[in-house]
């Protein structure tokens, strides 16, 4: 039989050449591909299967005893082919049976795998790992030569060499480590000629940075390679990337349920979505919090729930056995320069869910120049995320946990405090200068913003930050700055009033002004919660208890202004409770409001006199005085647009067009469809002009309700239609449903 001890492919080889026949050749005859001689002849594969040993040998025109050696030996490699060897050509570890939530991601990864290059990114703890390999174990079947898994170590003080991994990939793909080149640029070129003829997948994870990803990249055409990392490595050359997000809450309360057992779940569903919610939907975090269960069947979830409440302790609750959440964030930490990790630290002082450079500059003390590649390098190391809006960033709930920790632990208590009170010097004083500067009424309102567009820009840009440092100053005792900014909200909350919290601002108004013994501003703080609770709240028996509580104490401070305000407050709620039918007192409203007239002619025309007449107008609409009522109304409007004294442009259009829509609803209730819908019309064009989100509802409804009783159907539809999609949400319930039922009433189309 001759050498028996020869090997397989040094048989092939020479068998091969006896015959005379060239590898492709020989591949042609016998079906078995040129990549697979190569690499059965090179003795990286060390045999070939039975049937294709039987092709091999046909094609070949072996018969009798060297038909019967190269049959033989073929077996015998086959046999003593150790299991690891092919073992080694798929390493991946065993897929989670638990994915749940990532589908889309799933379908983005196989839809990028025509490509030589995906990068997986995410904050520590999404499960960037987890996705990769499952969608490693999906895709196998198309990597006949192998999948190789390489856990890179980025995020540890000592990341895995370039040279290291490839050493293992080498060995991986059957080189011997005699034969491995003592150079990473030789063991580089060697890599990247042993993929030319294989499709392999290579899954590189927990990279650190582009330079230890790049000579690892499987760019032999047919092949891939799957990178995780926390950060975005934007400089790979011709990479996909798929961004990694935490789950949403009905996923994250899946992945408990195949933790902890779905029944355990359905008998908590209240208790499971908060729990899930406090771990902010993070995957590892959620995997944690079922561990604890899981190895704790005594435990109710509201228990561990209770637990995780606690701010101060939440990331410590976070773990079990070797797995934890500050530990996945710590490694991300610990591997920012010096300055990021400062930045990242003082961000923690800011109070609300975003930000952009300028709070971070407020933060830090730092220029925008010096802070914004600072807030780069934390987005690029998943510490912060992006925001749909450019140049704004947010934390996530738990990384904002473990900054506020970092801060409270590396920071000395007098840093802490200078920077906590910087950050809420600048947003109250900001704050408190936008709402002046909405209707400025002296021209010192105007210093920080040039324009009321400005003003107002700043104000929806930083809500969140102005609200919530609004309260920690009234936490804090910062009573009279929580004072300014609710007396300066009450412009802003006019043309503003759908979806703040306004009861609250006001209210913290309140209390600062009973802390401080202000009771004129009590007065007047009391009014503007009054006049929330009614217009914002639906809550008219709240509002008459606050505006007589206004009125009470505006007598005592002898506030003459404050005095009509609420005279004028009062009637107004008692006029909209006796439109809902809860109370008669229609006749002590209309002497409240004569009260108030009475009082207003000690003040401006357009401070006081304006609201006032149209109120008492209202009045005699709900006495269903109509003529009276119109002639109110009518002669405010002429008087309001003959008059320019003292006052903008913009606030006399203001005025007018509140008044306006007092003269639409008397003409309405007269039975002028026509010309009550023209004026609802001219309204409804002046406050959007004027960007007065919630009251062009309103109008568009009355316009609405008009044209249909004119019989004008089109223009009826098109005007509640505009309603319906202007309230939105967030108005009350009592506005959605009435433009509902006038929609009922509309012919079919």
């Amino acid at each position: 039989m001759g050498d028996s001890r020869s090997t397989f492919g040094e048989l092939l080889l020479r068998r091969r050449r006896v015959a005379g026949l060239t590898q492709e050749d020989l591949a042609e005859a016998s079906g078995v591909s040129v990549r697979a001689l190569r690499e059965l002849e090179r003795g990286r594969a060390q045999a070939a299967q039975r049937r294709s040993a039987q092709a091999l040998a046909d094609a070949l025109g072996l018969t009798g005893d060297d038909r019967d050696e190269f049959l033989s030996v073929a077996q015998e490699a086959r046999r003593r082919t150790p299991r690891s060897a092919q073992a080694a050509r798929f390493n991946l570890p065993p897929a989670v049976p638990d994915l749940v939530g990532r589908e889309e991601e799933l379908s983005r990864l196989k839809a990028a795998a025509d490509g030589s290059v995906v990068a997986v990114v995410g904050h520590p703890g999404v499960g960037k790992t987890t996705l990769a390999v499952s969608v490693a174990h999906q895709l196998r079947p198309e990597f006949p030569d192998g999948c190789f898994l390489v856990d890179l170590r980025g995020m540890d003080d000592q990341p895995v060499t370039a040279r290291a991994a490839l050493d293992q990939l080498l060995q991986a793909l059957g080189v011997p480590p005699a034969r491995i080149p003592a150079t990473e640029a030789e063991q580089a070129a060697m890599y990247r000629t042993m993929l030319e003829q294989r499709t392999v997948l290579v899954l590189l994870d927990n990279a650190a940075d582009e330079a230890q990803v790049r000579p690892l990249i499987a760019a032999a055409p047919g092949c891939l390679t799957i990178v995780t990392c926390r950060r975005a490595l934007a400089g790979l050359e011709a990479a996909r990337w798929v961004w990694l997000d935490p789950l949403a809450e009905p996923d994250a309360v899946e992945l408990l349920g195949t933790i902890v057992g779905r029944d355990r779940v359905l008998t908590e569903p209240e208790a499971a979505e908060e729990l899930v919610s406090l771990c902010g939907n993070l995957p590892l975090a959620v995997r944690i919090a079922g561990n604890r269960l899981a190895t704790r069947p005594h435990w109710s979830l509201a228990h561990l729930t209770a637990q995780l409440r606690d701010e101060r302790t939440r990331l410590t609750s976070l773990s079990a056995g070797d797995l934890q959440v500050r530990s996945a964030f710590d490694m991300s930490y610990r591997r920012l320069s010096p300055g990021a990790r400062l930045v990242f630290r003082r961000l923690a002082a800011l109070p609300g869910v975003d930000f952009g450079a300028e709070l971070a500059e407020v933060a830090t003390g730092m220029t925008d120049s010096d802070v914004s590649p600072y807030l780069d390098e934390l987005a690029d190391a998943s510490l912060l995320q992006t925001t749909p809006t450019p140049g704004r960033f947010q934390f996530h709930d738990l990384i904002r946990l473990f900054a506020t920790e970092r801060w409270e632990d590396e920071d000395k208590p007098a840093e802490r405090d200078k920077v906590t009170c910087d950050v809420l010097d600048h947003l109250l004083g900001t704050a408190t200068a936008a709402g002046l500067a909405i209707f400025p009424e002296n021209s010192s309102a105007t210093e920080v913003f040039a324009t009321k567009d400005e003003a107002v820009d700043w104000l929806v840009r930083e809500e969140l930050n102005w609200i919530a440092a609004h309260r920690l100053a009234a936490r804090l005792g910062r009573h009279r700055e929580v004072i300014e900014v609710a007396k300066a909200m009450h412009r802003y909350s006019d043309t503003q009033w759908m979806g703040l919290p306004w009861t609250e601002i006001f209210s913290l108004g309140v209390a600062g002004a009973r802390a401080l013994g202000d009771r004129r501003d009590e007065a007047k703080l009391l009014n503007f919660v009054g006049w929330s609770q009614i217009v914002c709240d639906g809550d008219a028996d709240a509002a008459l208890i606050s505006h007589e509580r206004a009125l009470a104490i505006a007598v005592e401070a002898d506030d003459r202004l404050e005095q009509a305000w609420a005279h004028a407050h009062v009637a107004s709620v008692l006029r909209r409770l006796a439109t809902m039918g809860r109370v008669d007192r229609l006749d002590e409203a209309l002497d409240h409001m004569r009260l108030a007239g009475a009082l207003s002619e000690e003040f401006g025309f357009w401070t006081v006199q304006v609201s006032v007449r149209n109120r008492l107008g209202r009045i005699f609409q709900a006495l269903e005085r109509w003529d009276e009522a119109l002639s109110v109304h009518s002669e405010l409007l002429a008087d309001t647009i003959r008059r320019d004294d003292d006052v903008s442009e913009e606030q006399r259009r203001w005025q007018a067009t509140l008044t306006r829509i007092e003269v639409g609803r008397c003409l309405f209730a007269k039975g002028e469809w026509r010309h009550a819908a023209e004026t609802f019309r001219e309204t409804r064009e002046a406050l959007i002009a004027m960007g007065a989100a919630g009251p062009d509802a309103d109008a568009a409804m009355n316009e609405g309700k008009a044209w249909l009783e004119a019989g004008e159907y089109a223009r009826a539809r098109e005007s509640l239609r505009y309603a319906l999609e202007a309230y939105g949400d967030s108005a009350p319930a009592d506005r959605r449903e009435q433009v509902l039922a006038a929609l009922a009433r509309l012919p079919a189309e």
